[in-house]
């Protein structure tokens, strides 16, 4: 049995994800009645949900509290990559959505309730952002941990002596070990979650509301090996891509699988700490990014009102399109705050573009439909780019100084 152990933990988590995905592909196909295999899934997301906000509140506060000098304008260079990929993001969903000129075929309207607007999106974050920092780490307020954190961390480092530092960082270390023992369960982890999707769905998601799967993936995929590495390219004044491809397969595919941001952190930590990071930065920017990174919501909320607007025969100009792109960076900033994230935030963007409640929320419902591949790779766009603007912001202060880039 040690052997094993031994020999799994020497095999590369890649190739285990991979075997794995396999396995759940061809069980999903072949014994979609072994309901049993998708607990695998479940326990592997709830084991990462569980660890996340533990995670996040320890090491942001023992970062924070034993920070060196000159780390804010890490940060600062960070958020603005991370603004300005979003950003990026919705321009390239208003040129594919002009493109295609693809329409939605109209459903049974959803029954989910939607803000009415961007102010109630940004009073939701507020109220997350003051929520109780217990209560934060009970329903996993990420915005609201990361605060918290923020607050005692900087506290602790203005009062704290060392031996109470230090008692921090190995807390910290102590809970980085704890997250890498669940992140070897992630092959059996998405063992299960592709069963579990290939038993339900089977292949007709991609046949049903095709052309609109089409536009978001085109438009998803652009944005992940053309925009983003063009902005690390230009940043580092060199060849992007075996970083682009490192982030998306350790990051990417994971979080494909997961759909979760909040989930794919402890993935995200432990990638950053393979590219040798620093962890007082990756341990704040990371579930930053998780919050305001979001390329791929920008993507849905752009795509889905444009396409909502082109199947009531409303006509978009160009003004209209760029300011849609404003309030679809913003509204994605904000969407971690909003129960059902990305999907609900289309009715706000409808309504600036003369396409009434009704007509949005049946839109909303073709979402969730779709959702299976549109959320997968929404996430692994989302989480995959929290790793390469961390990394990118990082790597530039490398230059500065000198040092050899791992890549």
């Amino acid at each position: 049995m040690k052997k094993f152990f031994g020999f799994y933990t020497k095999t590369p988590l890649i190739l285990k994800i991979v075997i794995g995905l396999v396995i759940g592909i061809c069980l999903g196909l072949w014994v979609p009645q072994a309901g049993f295999v998708a607990v695998f899934g479940n326990i592997f997301v709830g084991a990462l949900k569980a660890v996340a906000p533990v995670l996040v509140f320890v090491l942001v506060i023992a970062s924070l509290a034993s920070a060196g000098e000159g780390i804010g304008k890490r940060f600062k260079t960070v958020i603005f990559f991370y603004i300005l990929s979003t950003f990026l993001a919705a321009v390239v969903a208003v040129i594919g959505s002009y493109l295609t000129k693809v329409s939605v075929p109209l459903v049974q309207a959803a029954e989910q309730t939607a803000p009415a607007g961007l102010g109630e999106v940004f009073k939701t974050l507020l109220s997350n952002i003051v929520m109780n920092p217990v209560e934060s780490l009970i329903s996993a307020n990420y915005v609201g941990i990361l605060a918290w954190a923020v607050v005692f961390g900087l506290a602790l480092r203005m009062g704290a002596g060392e031996k109470t530092k230090t008692v921090l960082t190995d807390i910290s270390n102590a809970v980085s070990k704890a997250v890498a023992w669940v992140i070897q369960l992630a092959p059996f982890g998405i063992l299960g979650l592709v069963y579990g999707s290939v038993s339900e769905y089977g292949i007709e998601i991609f046949t049903d509301y095709g052309k609109l799967l089409a536009v978001l993936v085109g438009c998803m995929l652009a944005v992940a090996f053309i925009v983003d590495p063009l902005i690390v390219g230009i940043a580092l004044k060199r060849n992007p891509y075996p970083l682009v491809f490192k982030c998306f397969k350790e990051s990417g595919i994971t979080a494909f699988f997961t759909r979760s941001s909040a989930a794919n952190i402890p993935v995200n930590m432990s990638l950053c700490e393979k590219l040798g990071l620093d962890r007082e930065h990756y341990s704040v920017s990371i579930p930053l990014g998780a919050t305001i990174n979001m390329d791929g919501a920008a993507i849905t909320i752009t795509v889905m009102s444009l396409a909502a607007a082109f199947s009531q025969g409303v006509e978009v100009n160009i003004l209209l399109a760029i300011l849609l792109s404003f309030v679809a960076t913003l509204g994605a900033c904000g969407a971690s705050g909003v129960a059902g994230g990305s999907l609900l935030l289309i009715p706000m963007a409808c309504s600036l573009l003369g396409v009434g409640q009704d007509i949005s929320m049946q839109v909303v419902a073709v979402g969730f439909i779709i959702g299976v591949v549109q959320d997968s790779l929404e996430t692994a766009i989302n989480s995959s780019g929290d790793v390469l603007f961390c990394a990118t912001a990082e790597f530039r202060e490398w230059q500065k100084e000198g040092k050899d880039l791992p890549f």
